[in-house]
């Protein structure tokens, strides 16, 4: 890289998407400025926020190379976000110039320089440390066509994928909304009152796990047998064709139930992992109304089967979607810490195909569960009080600001708080 414009066109590259609203940092080290690690938070809409904002990242992505004796040499920072009504990009560079300068002054202050640091907005880029108008104009430079970089084509050559951008990626999970919303929520209230008198059998638990797992397992047979095409929007709105809303209802109650949730995690490779990928995100989808924390659960399958299959930016954006419905998921903090520190899948994949051959499980459904069995039953009534439906629902905290579900650096996380309960 030899000049902001190949910086710029770089910057999706680096995650696997484009990331709106965000500010990302990227690590520098040695003599040759090699990348290194990287942390990704949304701009906080509270200026009030962008001091200590700025300390914790810089604080997050420094720390995290002393902890692997590789101290970053220096960091370049990205400000992205689209103009707002009534806005051009030059006035959202000079909106964010003071986040800018406080970020710069934040790794100095660790002794780390900033190389450079710019405002992506509208199609152009600025740089807020070059000076020189010849090179970086007030009005802007234009970005570089998509794909067609030298930067394209080098990930190309190396098999990198860009996903499209964050905002696209996170509508991909997001609930259904208006009079569709309102017929999946009339679903689920009506099976999770069907769920209360077979939970009060006896057995009734271990009924329910299996009645789950075989409807799960019919379901991906039928999405496996039938594989959409064209655009994301056009392959998802035929998934959630194939399922209706009775039976996304009772798969989206049985998944609740840990052991169950456990169980479902085998679908993780092999000719089950794509039809298994969509089933979550349409049952993320059908989590209508009060239903929104539901989602939890196949969220986070959805990022275990995203990140089983080699495609980390994906399990980041499921998992961070999980952890901002609830914070305390110990399943999704675990895997996402796991994505961060650049472990490997294939020893829980190892784990989860011994436990189902030694169950003597066919290869459609699972039987064998990954953790002991539990006393918890799946929660057959949706939440009362408002429903957190991400980030946007806290009045303070910034998009992608939740815990660890924000990050996409491989350094330490600060937990945020969260509820007490018991759900994993």
């Amino acid at each position: 890289m030899r000049s902001p414009a190949e910086l710029a066109d770089a910057l999706p590259y680096f995650l696997g998407f484009y990331p709106d609203d965000s500010v990302v940092m990227v690590a520098l080290h040695g003599e040759r400025g090699r990348f290194g690690g990287r942390v990704r938070l949304g701009i906080p809409t509270d200026t009030a926020q962008w001091p200590d904002v700025a300390d914790d990242l810089a604080d997050c992505l420094i720390s995290a190379g002393k902890e692997r004796d590789d101290r970053p040499a220096a960091i370049i920072v990205y400000l992205c976000q689209e103009p707002a009504a009534g806005e051009s990009g030059k006035n959202v560079k000079d909106r964010l110039r003071p986040l800018a300068q406080r970020l710069r002054t934040a790794c100095g202050a660790l002794d780390v320089p900033v190389l450079e640091a710019l405002c992506l907005s509208n199609g152009r880029f600025w740089s807020y440390c070059c000076p020189d108008f010849r090179c970086c104009p007030a009005e802007g430079t234009p970005m570089v066509m998509p794909g067609t970089s030298v930067m394209a084509a080098a990930a190309a050559y190396a098999g990198m994928q860009v996903r499209g951008s964050l905002k696209e990626m996170e509508a991909r999970l997001r609930p259904r909304t208006g009079p569709r919303a309102a017929e999946q929520e009339k679903a689920l209230d009506t099976a999770a009152g069907a769920l209360v008198p077979h939970m009060l059998r006896r057995d009734g638990a271990t009924a329910v796990r299996r009645d789950t797992l075989d409807r799960a397992g019919a379901m991906i047979r039928r999405f496996r047998l039938d594989t959409p095409s064209g655009s994301n929007r056009a392959r998802d709105a035929c998934d959630d064709a194939l399922i209706t809303d009775s039976e996304a209802a009772a798969l989206i109650l049985g998944l609740q139930d840990r052991v169950t949730r456990d169980r479902a995690a085998e679908w993780m490779d092999g000719p089950a992992a794509a039809p298994a990928l969509r089933l979550w995100r349409a049952l993320a989808r059908r989590c209508a109304g009060g239903y929104a924390e539901h989602a939890v659960a196949p969220l986070t399958l959805a990022g275990w089967v995203c990140w089983s299959t080699e495609d980390g930016p994906s399990a980041r954006v499921a998992l961070s979607c999980a952890l901002a419905l609830d914070p305390d998921y110990t399943f999704a903090q675990l895997l996402h810490r796991a994505i961060n520190e650049g472990l490997d899948p294939e020893p829980l994949r190892r784990c989860l195909r011994e436990q189902h051959q030694e169950a003597g499980a066919d290869t459609e459904a699972p039987t064998s569960s990954t953790a002991p069995a539990a006393k918890e039953a799946p929660r057959p009534t949706k939440r009362s009080g408002p429903t957190r439906s991400g980030p946007a629902g806290r009045p303070q905290g910034p998009r992608g600001a939740t815990g660890p579900g924000s990050r996409t650096t491989d350094g330490r996380g600060r937990r945020r708080a969260g509820r007490d309960g018991s759900r994993r």
